[in-house]
């Protein structure tokens, strides 16, 4: 065997060994990384120079801006006056907990980018609301689970910042204007077929809307959504770039969560920022190993080994973009979500180019393939969130959750084959 095939297979056999037996992602990228170049012969010090020249990015500082913003919102009381907001708009609809539960996911995931953060805030209340109306648990727990999702095609979004990054060349204002549509799109798919579900089970009604009470909760809540506004329409109007944008949108949350809804103390701010310190120095250390490791996988040629290898399987696009979105659920159930975004997106870039797939388009493929592998097992962080506040067991989410698969792959195989769904916005928007 020629040295780059043996250094694939060390590189890859190692990388995954340590994962399933149980080491943290970072070690294991890291790991394997080492173990690859020491057979190469290669200079240690390169896995140094790539981690910090993959750190070494502007638009990257919008990371932590996001991540902070997301934290601050979350502890100020911004996921009650959400899910009354929904409460007040869709209630009222035969299954109107469910509408409710998808519709505030879609507000606070706009807010926080992070389908974690999404199920951990607004699960609990969700959950305990959808039994008091006679919902199954089982349906109400995966039904938060594939809402959370939306949070992460819904700007801001600090993993289509992180693609971006991966990408090169992709504009984060178009990403997050591409990203609108699908996560709206899955919003509604998900909202019909819990209104199936309802009628089907006979799930209630909740009281008649009043328009009075819907004001007031939007009044109540427009704090909150003015913050996914500020960034959204910030980047798109070329006001502020990405990283501005998210540092304004930050200060602009503190002072609702200290002077306007008078939520959080002075005090308790720092333990958000405490908080939020540690996620960043994890999401930082994945970028760097996850960069030291890409430039091995480059090294090594991997990304045009795996292009030509597909490409002799079929040049059909369609069969193509089915395989694509097979290998990113896997990985995606495999792998943290940052990880997967650093390590695939070089390897299938060509392979998407070669079928006329935009790198755009592939952002919303890949980060909505990976958002379904996070309810996935093994090693779907959301399984265990939602396994820890509703009470259930892993077998048991994941058997509730078959359904979900369904409607959230259909929704998959959409926004693959009509690319509309994602260049749409960013094409009236940026020409």
């Amino acid at each position: 065997m020629s040295t780059e095939t043996v250094g694939t297979i060390i590189l890859l056999a190692s990388f995954f060994i340590m994962i399933f037996a149980g080491n943290h992602i970072i070690f294991s990228i890291g790991i394997s990384t080492l173990l690859t170049l020491l057979y190469l012969k290669v200079p240690l010090m390169t896995v140094a120079q790539q981690s910090v020249k993959g750190l070494n990015s502007f638009s990257l500082m919008a990371v932590p801006f996001f991540i902070l913003m997301g934290d601050i919102m979350s502890a100020g009381g911004i996921t009650d006056r959400l899910v009354n907001l929904a409460n007040a708009l869709v209630g009222w609809m035969r299954g109107g907990m469910a509408m409710v539960n998808v519709l505030a996911s879609m507000f606070f995931g706009g807010i926080s980018g992070s389908p974690t953060a999404d199920v951990a805030s607004l699960g609990p209340i969700e959950i305990e609301m959808m039994d008091k109306s006679g919902y199954d648990r089982d349906f109400s727990t995966g039904l938060t689970m594939s809402s959370a999702i939306q949070g992460l095609l819904i700007p801001p979004s600090h993993n289509m910042v992180i693609y971006c990054m991966a990408a090169g060349g992709v504009s984060v204002g178009q990403m997050f204007m591409g990203g609108i549509i699908p996560g709206v799109f899955l919003g509604i798919v998900l909202m019909v077929f819990s209104y199936f579900v309802a009628l089907k089970k006979n799930y209630p009604k909740g009281e008649k809307f009043s328009l009075k009470i819907a004001v007031k909760a939007f009044v109540d809540g427009i704090w909150g959504i003015l913050t996914i506004l500020i960034v959204v329409v910030g980047v798109v109007a070329g006001v502020f770039t990405a990283t501005e944008s998210a540092a304004i949108a930050c200060v602009y949350s503190i002072i609702v969560v200290l002077f306007i809804y008078k939520s959080v103390s002075i005090r308790e701010l720092f333990g958000v920022f405490k908080k939020s310190l540690k996620t960043l120095a994890m999401v930082m250390a994945l970028i760097g190993v996850s960069s030291a490791f890409g430039w091995v996988v480059s090294y090594l040629r991997i990304p045009m080994k795996l292009t030509n290898f597909m490409m002799s399987i079929s040049s059909n696009k369609i069969v193509l973009l089915l395989l694509i979105n097979l290998l990113l659920l896997v990985m995606g159930a495999l792998m943290d979500m940052i990880c997967s975004i650093l390590i695939i997106t070089p390897i299938i870039l060509p392979i998407v180019a070669a079928v006329g797939v935009t790198p755009l388009q592939l952002g919303v493929i890949m980060i909505f393939n990976i958002g379904i592998g996070l309810m996935t097992p093994p090693f779907g962080v959301l399984l265990y969130v939602c396994s820890a506040i509703s009470g259930r067991n892993i077998e048991q989410l994941v058997k509730a959750s078959v359904p979900f698969y369904i409607v959230m792959f259909g929704a998959l195989l959409a926004i693959t084959f009509i690319p509309q769904l994602t260049t749409f916005l960013p094409g009236i928007l940026f020409g």
